[in-house]
């Protein structure tokens, strides 16, 4: 199996996610664990206050993030290996025609979870480059004695080195499963036969442009996933940015900001290129049958446009719910913090730059459509 420069470029997504939660986790628990070591030396109430609200923040935030970001990681390397079975079925029936094994042919697929391992890698440099002035943040107002930044093997070992056999392993495994089906089906690239569609179904009865629209949904539910993901992390990371500005320090602010734009334009690229990509065939053919460039626009992008707002709107809903658990729960006793209060402002200004940006990007796929060449899709 050789995973060329193309294919390798689609894990970028799982190298930016693993990035984030890697990089986040790494921060806040090695804080914790070093943390710790100085409680015996706490006198004051005040202090011992203080610290039980940074311990029981990092294990809010390192559970809340980690565990997020690690099943959409585990969504898109299932998304990517079942792609890249499909794009290669051909190849892969004529491997196993010629007496390849399941198993031999999905051993190969542990590259796809060594992506894991380039994201954590980098996450976990990055984290100890910027620790020292995150440990300063932390401790502004000497409340706790000196922290002294140690380096936790274990902390390696649970967020670099376990997740990336993991998801090697279960890249091999759904490969394996993927993979159980006749030879001969998959040379000659039959499609696999689900449930079989009712003539007298209502919805067959829909127009084609609508009923484009809804196969695209149904066929399609991870793209859905990731773009309902995409907005969910802009709306939800850049709102709380602006909330944690009362809460934490600068450095805090700018590290969520911009990992909502990061995780937020990744995904959403990704998800639009692969809608793009996935439907050449079909965007040619339309054309070939007298279908605009704005009617193949509406009946493959502008059909996640409702995706994206659900999107937001859960985002808004648990940015939230989780600075009001923070400040109502897990700072309750600490004195002079003040009330968190829903931003509408924020909300509002937030919406409006995400939507813009989600417009744009559509428009610059759309200009994809247009450019496509017949000849070259139907060769």
């Amino acid at each position: 199996m050789v995973i060329s420069l193309k294919d390798g470029f689609k894990f970028i997504g799982i190298i930016i996610i693993a990035f984030c939660a890697v990089f986040v986790c790494t921060m806040f628990l090695n804080y914790q664990l070093d943390l710790v070591k100085v409680e015996q030396l706490i006198t004051s109430s005040e202090s011992m206050i203080f610290y039980n609200a940074q311990v029981s923040t990092s294990k809010v935030v390192s559970g809340v993030s980690g565990g997020c970001l690690g099943v959409t990681s585990l969504i898109m390397l299932a998304f990517y290996v079942k792609h890249y079975i499909d794009t290669h079925k051909k190849h892969l029936g004529i491997l196993k025609a010629l007496g390849y094994s399941d198993f031999k042919i999905a051993k190969h697929f542990w590259v796809f979870g060594m992506s894991v391992l380039c994201g954590a890698l980098a996450g976990y440099a990055l984290a100890f480059a910027v620790m020292p002035a995150f440990y300063e943040v932390q401790n502004a107002d000497g409340l706790l004695p000196d922290v002294t930044l140690r380096f936790h093997i274990t902390i390696f070992i649970y967020l670099v080195i376990l997740p990336a056999v993991v998801f090697a392993l279960f890249a091999i495994v759904y490969a394996l499963l993927k993979l159980r089906q006749p030879a001969l089906n998959m040379i000659k690239e039959t499609p696999f036969c689900g449930k079989v569609k009712n003539p007298n179904d209502k919805n067959s009865e829909r127009p084609f442009l609508r009923e484009l629209k809804f196969s695209n949904l149904k066929s399609k539910k991870v793209l859905v996933f990731f773009i309902i993901f995409s907005a969910f992390c802009f709306s939800a990371m850049v709102q709380m940015s602006v909330g944690l500005r009362d809460f934490s320090g600068t450095m805090m602010v700018v590290i969520v900001m911009l990992m909502g734009f990061v995780l937020a334009f990744t995904m959403l690229f990704l998800s639009l290129s692969t809608v793009v990509n996935g439907n050449t065939k079909t965007i040619a053919m339309m054309r070939v049958f007298g279908y605009s460039d704005k009617e193949c626009r509406r009946a493959l992008l502008n059909v996640y446009r409702p995706m994206a707002l659900i999107g937001f709107v859960l985002g808004t809903v648990y940015q939230y719910a989780l600075l009001k658990i923070m400040v109502e729960i897990v700072f309750k006793d600490m004195a002079g913090l003040a009330e968190y209060k829903f931003d509408y402002i924020a909300m509002l200004i937030t919406f409006a730059v995400f939507a813009v940006a989600y417009e744009l990007t559509v428009y610059l796929y759309s200009l994809r459509i247009k450019n496509l060449l017949i000849k070259e899709v139907m060769i």
